[in-house]
């Protein structure tokens, strides 16, 4: 092994580096765990029909958002109204709006919805229109040759748009008027008492499904059709999106009591109508579909630009690391777009050779009123119904986690219970993706922070996994749970060979020495496999290296926060939070973002680090290359040309960072603040003494 002569301090600056890359070693073992055995899944519909068309399940749909303006109402309906026009028998269909905000103004959207589904239904059906969220279908370039479909096509999206219209107008007033509220009696709920956080539970149920005079336009029969609004008391903890889907499965018990649910969020809408019979095509399997207690389908964008400036589409995650979980049995959930065995998700252990019965399930209804239903709903859904009981613990969602969802899907696969991924050509929810760097990055921060938690809890999938699902997807799972640590090598590698290179303190052997070879290979093969990897997966070259960009801007920023706000939770100093990503995006930042120009825009911390560190490897590179062209000998220059290579591709990386530093004028460059403290900042490193 070569230890260069580097001194005391530069020794010491050695020994960190070689941590680190055993570190980066390790944890390359570990992405390696979910490519040993990738599966990929096919259904068969025309057999599920020929089979099992007058034996389908119930299905109920769980719909959760949690704030009307960084969510807005007009959003969540379209999402509604994709999942209520499946291709599905609609007697058969129960979609819950879980409104964590308790919004009368949300439950105003729905009101309207619920009118509009009576039109939109047939329509789709009549036409096989898709997508099934309006604002998707309106906003293609639809063929109107055909002047049957032309007509009904220009009155229903009339019908749309004056629907969109009301209320957006509402939402910007912030307020309804009388006339609104005597519309329904469920406006009655809200009075000048109610609060976000403080209200009683709210269940309003829209559209009765089993009712006979519940039809459309054409005399069919509607999906059932509930609003829920969960209690919340300032005394009690609410436990997040988790609180929230336990609450609806229980509402929904009382209800439609279907077998199958499926969540989504509210700015996942349904693109594919037949998703339903293509994730039973698993659950109804006659060998093996008995023991599957989830169906998950991948995250999908439609706002995700050719070459997805911020990398959130992840080409190789959805198509390849997840499909290796499913050689496992063992795909993690992923909070929406997922199919769930309701008997699962309340805590059963699976065994073999049990009864599955598909029951129509809505045997509960029979005989009682609507307001007895509502009122018993609303009992299961009050704060102090979970006091003593396995909710959160071993029943439904488990609580205490930021991403509760990865938490309860692991708990599930450790009860015996198997689970599915499938990954469609044809995408079966589509969703809204970041459109601003900080988005971004605070959307990571809370997913590494979440996952890192449950590494550190006793839920870690290496101890409470052993024995119960197998040991590649033990080592899988910790290739996300590990986002967090990871960030600790990734920062040491941006900043010291960097500090290093300004005081002349080599770190890797001589360019043109054999001590050279393993370095140079093991980065050459580690980019070429992960270019050829991210290609495959339909990814474009700029893609990749936009992908490279944000791996250093995550690792540095977004993990690394993620990793300290951990650690000192772990040590009781603050309690878990939730933050709720805004899905409101203004014209202007979105003409940037189509542009593909990263957005700056403000003063966040996160911004200062990023900028920081590109201007540190900045200076350094300048720096190294003055010594290795006008240095006395060329000898003592070569040490130091590794490290002027790495400065040198970090700050390739960092080209719109100094763009928006030094030349852009618009409102999503750098502010002037963020410019000032960076340049001092990295100033200083060279007055810093290395240790």
């Amino acid at each position: 092994m070569h230890i260069p002569r580097t001194g005391e301090a530069g020794r010491y600056a050695w020994i960190g580096m070689f941590i680190s890359e055993v570190l980066f070693g390790l944890y390359w073992i570990i992405t390696q765990s979910v490519r040993w055995n990738v599966v990929y899944r096919y259904p068969f519909k025309d057999t599920l029909s020929r089979r099992y068309e007058d034996k389908l399940p119930a299905i109920d749909i769980f719909v959760c958002t949690a704030d009307p303006i960084l969510e807005p109402p007009s959003m969540a309906i379209n999402t509604v109204l994709s999942v209520m026009a499946y291709n599905y028998p609609p007697e058969k269909l129960s979609v819950y709006l879980s409104d964590d905000g308790g919004s009368e103004l949300t439950f105003y959207a729905l009101l309207e919805a619920s009118k509009f589904s009576k039109y939109w239904i047939p329509f789709c059906k009549k036409f096989a229109v898709e997508p099934r969220s309006p604002e998707a279908y309106f906003a293609l370039n639809v063929d109107l040759n055909d002047s049957v479909f032309a007509q009904e096509w220009s009155s229903i999206k009339k019908l749309y748009e004056d629907m969109k219209t009301r209320i957006v107008s509402a939402v910007e007033k912030g307020c309804l008027s009388n006339e609104i509220k005597g519309q329904h009696k469920g406006f009655s709920e809200w009075n000048s008492k109610v609060t976000k956080k403080d209200h009683q539970s709210i269940v309003q149920i829209l559209i009765e499904g089993w009712n006979p005079n519940a039809v459309d336009i054409d005399g069919n029969p509607l999906p059932t059709l509930v609003y829920l609004s969960r209690e919340k008391k300032p005394q009690y903890a609410h436990n997040f999106k988790a609180g929230a889907m336990n609450v609806l499965i229980r509402v929904s018990s009382e209800i439609s009591d279907a077998p199958i649910i499926l969540n989504v969020d509210c700015d996942m809408y349904s693109n594919d109508p037949d998703a339903i019979r293509d994730a039973l095509c698993f659950l109804m399997d006659e060998k093996k579909g008995q023991q599957i207690s989830y169906v998950q389908y991948p995250q999908s964008y439609e706002n995700i630009t050719k070459n997805d400036i911020y990398s959130n589409a992840g080409p190789a995650i959805f198509k390849i690391e997840l499909a290796g979980f499913d050689g496992y049995d063992a795909m993690p959930y992923i909070g929406t777009g997922c199919f769930h065995r309701r008997e699962s998700l309340c805590g059963s252990k699976y065994f073999e050779n049990r009864i599955v019965e598909w029951n129509d399930a809505k045997d509960k209804i029979k005989g009682r009123t609507i307001d007895e239903v509502e009122e018993a709903s609303k009992l299961v859904a009050n704060c102090s119904y979970e006091k003593g009981t396995q909710w959160g613990k071993e029943m439904g969602l488990v609580y205490g986690c930021a991403v509760e969802d990865m938490v309860t899907g692991l708990t599930i696969l450790c009860r015996g219970w198997k689970s599915i991924y499938y990954h469609p050509t044809k995408k079966a929810f589509r969703g809204v993706a970041p459109t601003t760097l900080d988005q971004a990055l605070v959307q990571y921060k809370r997913w590494s922070e979440g996952l890192f938690q449950i590494f550190l809890s006793k839920y870690c999938p290496l101890i409470y996994g052993h024995g119960k699902i197998k040991f590649g997807a033990q080592i899988g799972y910790c290739l996300y749970l590990l986002w967090a640590p990871i960030s600790l090598p990734a920062l040491y590698y941006v900043v010291i060979p960097a500090l290093c290179l300004l005081h002349s303190v080599p770190l890797f052997p001589k360019v043109f020495g054999l001590w050279f070879l393993p370095f140079a290979y093991v980065f050459v093969a580690k980019s070429a496999y992960s270019l050829i990897e991210d290609l495959s997966c339909g990814n474009t070259l700029k893609g990749w290296w936009n992908f490279q960009r944000m791996w250093v801007i995550r690792r540095t920023t977004s993990y690394f926060f993620a990793f300290v706000d951990t650690v000192i939770r772990q040590l009781g100093f603050s309690e878990t939070g939730f933050v709720v990503t805004s899905k409101v995006v203004n014209d202007d930042v979105l003409k940037r973002y189509e542009q593909e120009i990263i957005e700056f825009g403000n003063s966040s911390i996160m911004f200062t680090i990023i900028s920081t560190l590109a201007m540190l490897n900045l200076f350094s590179l300048s720096w190294g290359i003055k010594k290795l062209v006008f240095g006395t000998t060329f000898g003592a220059s070569e040490n130091l040309i590794p490290q002027i290579i790495i400065c040198g591709l970090i700050a390739m990386v960092n080209l719109p960072v100094y763009e928006a530093l030094f030349f852009r004028r618009d409102k999503g460059c750098m502010p002037s603040p963020v410019l000032f403290k960076s340049i001092v900042i990295a100033s200083m490193a060279f007055l810093m003494p290395i240790y």
